[in-house]
This record gives structure tokens, C-alpha cells and sequence, in this order.
């Protein structure tokens, strides 16, 4: 009998420290950030906080460190070279945007938001750091509304990991409250809703997923014989469907009740909008200066010293680059929504005009991805008030006169005409994108269902009335 070896290839793509380290910095709030750098400060003896008077002062130590020369037998071994830069290059860009942030707290109230709620039940799963940074990547592409904004083959391209992992992840954050939530689609909400209400083996849900849109044009007898059931086993399967929520989150992150801290503010600066981050609580770092001596020490200092010191000075320099990354990144989003949305700051919010994070995205050279970490559960406070930063991205509806309206403006006129509908003979699809079009807006009528079923109303046949 022969033993022998066999050797099994396998391809397996991980997060790198340093793009977890960037992605986490990026897709945190203010608020969120100053925890996760004192929690940093607290456990990496490597870095210091720069205290206010010091932050007028130039610390020439690393000029001297520079000249001093490096005699250690066993230089070999680490380079300290690798891991020295400038201690400024954590925060000296703080001073070109440095703000008094005093006067805009409790400026604006929320309730706790979607993305927040989302995250703590995230914290409950026992999950790999890893893991972890996919579930907060996902939660940041999901809209108010619950919805999933990104496919997963793009998350998989921004985040350089196969689909697998992120499909994982995935699945398990739509078992999260509110039900539904992650879905793509309306339709793939009402079979999440239907699967934990232990559903899926019933007519309600073969409707809801071979028939969802046939609900608007087709009446229920029409249903039942497409789906070959009699008359009053289709109605109550529809009135199974009907309790469901056409919007996973409608109606309950809405109110307000805490403080919005906002991680950038925009003045008015002569005839121009200025962006500055709102930092001033966020504590500023440095490597820890004690570790020069360590350096000077050479040889005296032990190999599992050193080891351990490269270590953490690594992580400090990935977390002092991401940092570095986070502030001008946001600013130069923030720089170019304002540049874009310029009528919007000068005029009021009835010129906002339409806007994608693709524009964004190709204006500062960053991938949309990017983009949607910046705007996701972040807000902005400006001259006329506090804006959650995604308010900024609207796409764009023709009118026949040439003019361009906002997907939000569209919305809100179709929130108008079902105002004043009959309820009992509400509008239906068609009705609606035929009174939108003989006001000279141009949109499909699959568009209007879209609109309608983002703004939670439900169906015109379960708007409807019945007297008796």
C-alpha cells in the first residue's frame, strides 16, 4: 500500500487589513468614528492624541530622528526606516477645514435611523472581523425604504471577494427586522415576508411570485384563473398578500426624537459654498513619540520587542492613512454635490435638480460604490438646515417643455394625485402616468408603479374603499 501526498490548490480572496481599515473609516459617522479611534487609542500603545495647544506647534523631533544614524547590528532583521512619516499626515488637514460645530448641536432631531438599527442587530451575529466589514458594507447600500440599492456582483468587485462570502452575509441580514429588508425588489420583500410568516408553500406566495404585477391590471378572478383556483380561495390569498408591507422599513424611521450630529457643514464664504468637516470632538493622532527610543536602542531591544512594535506601528499607519483617506474623500464629495447642486443652496429646494452618484462618482474619480459610503447614514448641515447627504441624489424625468425634474418632485406629484383620489374608485398606474403626462411628464408607466411602491402606498385595488 502506497501513502502519499496530495496536494489541494484552492483560490480564497480576502480583505486586506488596510481596505477593511479604509472601508470602516469611510462608511462611519462622526459620532461613530470618535468611538472607534478612543477605542484604537485605548488599545494600540503606539499612538497618542495631539493635544489642543500642540496642534500650533511644529514637533521637529522627526527632523533630528532623520539625521540621527542608525548603527543597529541587526538592522537587517526590521527596518524602522519602513515605518517613519510625518506625524502630520494624520491631521494636518484638519487645519484648512477646522470648524466651530458648537452652535449646530441639536440643530436637527431623528429617530434612530434605518442604517443605525440595522447595525446593531449586525453587532448581535457572531461574526469575523471580516464578515463583519461585509455586513456594515451592505447595510450602508440599503435605502430608507429597506431596499437593497447594489447587486451582489458589484459589492463583490468594490470589496475584491468572491459573491459567496457576500451572499452569506446577505442572507443573513435579511432575516433581520424589519422583515423584508435587503430585498432587491417589491417582490422579493413579499416572499421574504411570506417565508417567515411560514408561508412559502402557499397560494399567497405563488402569487406574489409568478403574478406580482399583474395585481394592478388584473382582478381577482382574473388571478384565480390564472393561478386555476376557485374565486374565493384566490380573494383570500390577495388579502394575504394585502397585509403585507410593500416597504420594509414605511413609517418607522420617520419621526424625530435624538440629535443629528452632522459630519460636514457648508457655509457661505463670499459668493462661494465652503465644505468643512465637522471633527472638532474627533481625536487627533500621532505615533507615539516613545517608540524613537526604541529605535535608539538598537540591538539592546529584543527581537519579540521589535516584533510586537512593527506590528502596532503598522496598524497605527494603516489607521492614520484610512483616516487621512475618510476626511478628504468626504470632502471632496461633499465639494462636488455642492458644485452640482448649486441652484438648490442659492434658491431652495425647489431647484434640486436631478443628480446619480454616477455623476458624482465620475466627477472625483471614484467608483459609485465609494460614493454610497459617503452618503449612507451621514448628514450635512447647511444654510437651510440638515440634510441626511443622500438627499443630494435624484434621477432625472423630461417634461415636454425641455426642462428636467427630480425623481423626488416626481414622487411627490404622485403622492398629490392619490391625495385626492376617490377611495372608493381610486386612481390606478394608468390613470396616474396619464394625468402626469397631460402635465408634460414624460415617464413610463412601469415607472409610476416603481414610484408608487417606493413611497409605500400600496396597489389602487387595496386603496380601495368598499361601502356598504
Amino acid at each position: 500500500m502506497k501513502l502519499g501526498l496530495q496536494i489541494k490548490l484552492s483560490q480564497k480572496m480576502t480583505l486586506a487589513p488596510q481596505l477593511i481599515q479604509s472601508l470602516k473609516m469611510v462608511q462611519a459617522p462622526v459620532l461613530k468614528l470618535e468611538q472607534m479611534l478612543r477605542l484604537e487609542l485605548a488599545t494600540n500603545p503606539m499612538l497618542e492624541e495631539i493635544e489642543e495647544l500642540e496642534l500650533e506647534t511644529t514637533d521637529n523631533d522627526e527632523d533630528e530622528l532623520d539625521m540621527a544614524e542608525e548603527k543597529d547590528s541587526d538592522k537587517d532583521e526590521i527596518d524602522w526606516d519602513e515605518f517613519l512619516f510625518d506625524d502630520d499626515e494624520g491631521y494636518k488637514v484638519r487645519e484648512q477645514h477646522e470648524h466651530d460645530e458648537t452652535r449646530f448641536e441639536g440643530s436637527a432631531t431623528r429617530t434612530e435611523s434605518l442604517y443605525d438599527y440595522l447595525l446593531e442587530q449586525l453587532n448581535f451575529l457572531k461574526l469575523t472581523d471580516e464578515q463583519h466589514l461585509i455586513g456594515e458594507y451592505i447595510v450602508g447600500n440599503i435605502d430608507t425604504h429597506g431596499y437593497l440599492t447594489i447587486s451582489v456582483a458589484e459589492m463583490a468587485v468594490e470589496l475584491e471577494l468572491e459573491e459567496g462570502p457576500i451572499e452569506e452575509i446577505l442572507a443573513m441580514i435579511r432575516t433581520f427586522d424589519p422583515s423584508g429588508v435587503g430585498s432587491r425588489d417589491l417582490r422579493e420583500s413579499l416572499l421574504i415576508q411570506l417565508e417567515e410568516r411560514k408561508l412559502k408553500n402557499s397560494l399567497a406566495y405563488r402569487i406574489a411570485d409568478e403574478h406580482i404585477h399583474d395585481l394592478e391590471k388584473k382582478s381577482t378572478l382574473q388571478i384565480a384563473r390564472l393561478m386555476g383556483v376557485p374565486f374565493e380561495r384566490a380573494q383570500k390569498a390577495l388579502e394575504v398578500v394585502k397585509s403585507l408591507s410593500p416597504t420594509p422599513a414605511h413609517g418607522r424611521f420617520d419621526t424625530a426624537a435624538m440629535p443629528v450630529a452632522p459630519d460636514l457643514l457648508i457655509e457661505k464664504v463670499g459668493s462661494n459654498y465652503e465644505v468643512f468637516l465637522n471633527d472638532k470632538n474627533v481625536p487627533r493622532l500621532r505615533i507615539n513619540s516613545g517608540y524613537k527610543q526604541l529605535m535608539r536602542r538598537g540591538s539592546k531591544t529584543s527581537k519579540d520587542t521589535k516584533d510586537y512594535v512593527r506590528s502596532k506601528l503598522e496598524q497605527a499607519r494603516w489607521l492614520l492613512n484610512a483616516l487621512n483617506q475618510r476626511r478628504a474623500t468626504m470632502i471632496r464629495v461633499m465639494s462636488a454635490i455642492v458644485e452640482e447642486q448649486s441652484e438648490f443652496f442659492e434658491k431652495g429646494k425647489a431647484f434640486l435638480k436631478p443628480l446619480i452618484m454616477e455623476d458624482i462618482a465620475q466627477i472625483v474619480g471614484m467608483n459609485v460604490a465609494t460614493i454610497s459610503r459617503v452618503a449612507s447614514g451621514k448628514y450635512v448641515q447647511t444654510p437651510l438646515g440638515v440634510y441626511e447627504i443622500k438627499y443630494f441624489f435624484n434621477t432625472g424625468i423630461s417634461r415636454d417643455d425641455g426642462e428636467d425634474m427630480s425623481k423626488r418632485s416626481v414622487k411627490q406629484r404622485i403622492s398629490e394625485i392619490i391625495d385626492t383620489e376617490d377611495q372608493v374608485k381610486p386612481f390606478s398606474d394608468q390613470e396616474i402616468f396619464r394625468r402626469l403626462n397631460d402635465e408634460g411628464i414624460k415617464l413610463a408607466r412601469r415607472t409610476v408603479t416603481k414610484y408608487r411602491e417606493e413611497l409605500g402606498i400600496k396597489a389602487a385595488r387595496f386603496r380601495k374603499t368598499v361601502v356598504v
